[in-house]
Formats: structure tokens, C-alpha cells, sequence
């Protein structure tokens, strides 16, 4: 991420929701920084995040363009713990790790951690997951805070972490184990050799006494 992709995403609410049509707030940053992007993709930060980007990068205001979601106040994903199976699908798909739970058991909304991305609503096959209102009356930063930013942006980057090194040990375990040399190959022979001839050996029974 170069020193201006940088500087925008210091600049964005980071509740990695995707809506901007890119994976995360880093990569619509980086987007918006090689002009690929434009600076009224970001409905969670609303018409005030626009006026962010525009001094940053120097480009006129625009109206936050619809087609990417609206301007609305700050939500948070409640479970209805009657209706959750634990199918663990949720926990995979919030960005910040704020559901809590195991499998085959009920799950929980973490609050202070939840930015209300809605990734976790069309994840779940029970439809038991809704939005509830935080900040009535209050929308884009006006509904949010640059402490909360940075800790659900801390929060995403030691999430993507853990994703990351679950995805190579799972990798790992499915590589198929490298090929001996020939010297090692040899040797598994011969002790395999070995070994049958000791357990023949040793079930072998033992000569009648004259």
C-alpha cells in the first residue's frame, strides 16, 4: 500500500462490509488511490467519509453513489439464540471475530465488536441473525468513531491472520508427503524386512524336548 492508499484508509470507518465492491477497506483505498475506484463507494461513512476522501485526493464531491447501498445509522447483528444451530458459518464470516460460539451450540453478538457489516445475515441457513438499530438519528461518522475504526481495523487484521494460517495448515495437511530418496527407500525395506522376520521369529514355536 503506497503512502496516499495509505492515507485513505486511515480515512475510512473499517467495517470491512465489502459494499464498495472490493474485499476490504484496504483494497478500496488501494482502488481509490490508483484511481480505479471512486471516492462515494463507502455507504458506512456516509457523505461526511466523502468530503474525507476529497481532500485527500484532491477530487471534486460527489453524492455517495447509490448502486453501493445508502447512508443509514450504525446497526449491530443480534442473534435469536432460540433459532441458532451452531453451524459455526457466522463466526467465519464476520470480519472482526464479534460472534462468539461453538459448534452445535448457540452463538452471541459481541457488541463493542460488531461494525454492523451484514456479512454474518446471508451466511446463516436459519435466517436467525437481524440488525437492531445503535445509533438512531445518527449516521456515517456522526454514528461512529475513529477509536472504534481502529480497533475493528486491529481486530480485522489479526482475523485475517488467524484465516490465513488456518488456510496453510489446512493446505499442509492435504499435500501429499514428499517422495523418498533412494537411500531412504532402501532402508524402509530392509527394516521392514527385518521386522517381519522377527515377528516370524518370534511366533514361530519352540522345538518338542527330546
Amino acid at each position: 500500500m503506497n503512502g496516499l492508499a495509505a492515507r485513505i484508509n486511515d480515512a475510512l470507518p473499517q467495517t470491512q462490509c465489502t459494499r464498495c465492491g472490493y474485499p476490504d477497506c484496504a483494497g478500496y483505498a488501494q482502488a481509490v488511490a490508483d484511481e480505479e475506484a471512486g471516492i462515494n463507494q463507502c455507504p458506512p461513512g456516509g457523505a461526511q467519509g466523502i468530503e474525507r476522501l476529497a481532500l485527500i485526493t484532491g477530487r471534486p464531491l460527489l453524492p455517495l453513489d447509490p448502486q453501493f447501498g445508502t447512508e443509514g445509522p450504525r446497526a449491530m447483528a443480534v442473534i435469536d439464540e432460540a433459532w441458532c444451530i451452531g453451524c459455526t458459518l457466522c463466526l467465519d464470516a464476520c470480519p472482526t471475530d464479534a460472534i462468539v460460539g461453538i459448534n452445535k451450540r448457540m452463538h452471541t453478538v459481541i457488541e463493542a465488536h460488531c461494525t454492523g457489516c451484514e456479512l454474518c445475515i446471508p451466511v446463516c441457513p436459519v435466517d436467525c441473525i437481524s440488525l437492531e438499530v445503535e445509533t438512531p438519528g445518527l449516521s456515517g461518522w456522526q454514528a461512529w468513531s475513529a477509536e472504534q475504526a481502529d480497533r475493528a481495523r486491529q481486530r480485522y487484521d489479526t482475523h485475517a491472520k488467524h484465516r490465513n494460517t488456518d488456510a496453510r495448515l489446512a493446505e499442509k495437511a492435504t499435500e501429499p508427503a514428499a517422495p523418498q530418496d533412494a537411500s531412504d527407500r532402501k532402508r524402509s525395506i530392509v527394516e521392514a524386512a527385518l521386522a517381519r522376520a522377527r515377528a516370524a521369529s518370534q511366533a514361530r514355536p519352540p522345538p518338542a524336548k527330546t
